[in-house]
């Protein structure tokens, strides 16, 4: 029984036996080309430019872009081609969720959505649009506002053989589920001596503190990393997005998948053809020889971003998008380590008890005779994240200090 927990929109599974008939849940329709549905969103292309669809006065417009310049940084050196020259078609992250969604839903009639808005409403970031009028209101179901609630419910639809997808709207709101997610999702499978399986993702997106609490956010990345069986991945591009949604849903493990609102908007063009990303597997960015850089979700495109200045300085950095936060990929991170012998840990979450922590004494276990200088890890500062956008970037870490902490590493 595979559950989903999603932690960007409001999504969570319906809970359903397996005596359901899988024609009344499968609805016949046509799928709809996803270039033409119409969002009201800005984008950011891979070469940094924001195209910006907004309404209101320009001061607001010059806000967004502005916001959004920092948060997502140049892409990686091998994007320099254009992409319109590539096979596939362009998305953007938000719609590549989408389309790994109903791929599943078309594939496998056990794979349901639950959670706040999820249905004709499309999701608080339209993640899940036009699901609710092609599955019906059973495999998509708009629930109350009740996290402890529909997460068990959700987890129970899994024991049953259901997989259902738990979109928590964003991380912060999964704190009230907190007790679900550790006690019956992470431990059933070995206190009922195997007898079920707990298929379950839970969405859960995050983001910067002005709109969704980040400090909840980035402390729930290393609550759940405590959690027995819970496997937990964070997307960073359209194309592992989709990749590892689709790999979380055909899990028989329970994942949780960590999306950044400020991505959303990320477009990138993925290929035509069917593919999924491996849950455990780390992808190497930017091969290098001087020092490991390890990041996931948002923090990759300002790591990208300090990159193209520390090749200017005469540094050459490599870059590792961790992507699974438990477990970690010890085999690809320990290749970098025995090359580089230097290890730089960038994060947005919190420094005590944060995933820059866990992966810190993971590489000092493993792999501490291959390091010739302490590791060294930035993080989000140990304080609420605060309202005001200027007092929160003081707490992110910005490009500026990995170029500064790479050199020091590197003296």
């Amino acid at each position: 029984m595979a559950t989903i927990f999603q932690g960007l929109g409001g999504g969570a599974a319906t809970a359903f036996t397996n005596s359901f008939d899988s024609k009344k849940l499968l609805l016949p329709s046509t799928r709809r080309s996803l270039s033409e549905r119409k969002v009201s969103f800005s984008v950011v292309r891979s070469d940094g430019t924001v195209n910006l669809n907004l309404g209101g006065s320009n001061a607001r417009a010059r806000r967004v872009d502005q916001l959004i310049t920092n948060a997502v940084a140049t892409k990686a050196d091998s994007s320099a081609a254009s992409s319109t020259s590539k096979p596939g078609h362009e998305l953007l992250l938000f719609e590549a969720l989408r389309e790994g969604l109903e791929e599943e839903m078309d594939r496998d009639p056990h794979v349901c959505v639950m959670g706040e808005d999820v249905g004709h409403y499309g999701g608080s970031y339209k993640v899940t649009k036009g699901l609710a009028d092609k599955y019906g209101d059973l495999r998509v179901l708009d629930t109350p506002i009740a996290e402890n609630s529909f997460t068990g419910m959700g987890i129970g639809a899994a024991m049953t053989g259901l997989r259902p997808i738990i979109e928590g709207m964003n991380m912060g709101f999964l704190l009230l589920a907190f007790n679900q997610i550790s006690n019956n999702c992470g431990m059933l499978h070995y206190t009922s001596g195997g007898q079920f399986t707990i298929p379950v993702v839970i969405r859960g997106p995050g983001g910067v503190g002005r709109q969704l609490g980040a400090e909840h956010s980035q402390r729930l990345e290393s609550y759940f990393q405590s959690i027995p069986g819970i496997q937990m991945v964070a997307c960073s591009t359209p194309y592992n997005a989709k990749g590892l949604m689709k790999a979380a849903i055909r899990s028989e493990n329970p994942v949780i998948l960590f999306e950044h609102v400020l991505l959303y908007n990320l477009k990138e063009r993925i290929p035509d053809e069917e593919y999924i990303c491996n849950l455990e597997e780390a992808e190497m960015v930017r091969p290098g020889e001087h020092v490991t850089i390890l990041t996931y979700s948002r923090m990759r495109y300002h790591v990208m971003q300090a990159a193209k200045t520390l090749v200017n300085k005469g540094y050459d950095p490599e870059v590792i998008d961790i992507r699974s936060l438990k477990p970690f990929d010890l085999h690809t991170i320990g290749n970098s380590v025995k090359k580089t012998h230097r290890v730089l840990i960038v994060e947005e979450c919190m420094r005590t008890g944060g995933i820059g922590a866990s992966l810190t004494a993971a590489i000092t276990e493993n792999f501490h005779d291959y390091l010739d200088a302490p590791i060294v890890c930035l993080s989000s500062q140990d304080v609420p994240t605060p309202y005001a956008g200027t007092l929160e970037e003081w707490t992110v870490v910005q490009p500026a200090q990995i170029v500064t902490a790479v050199e020091q590493l590197c003296q």
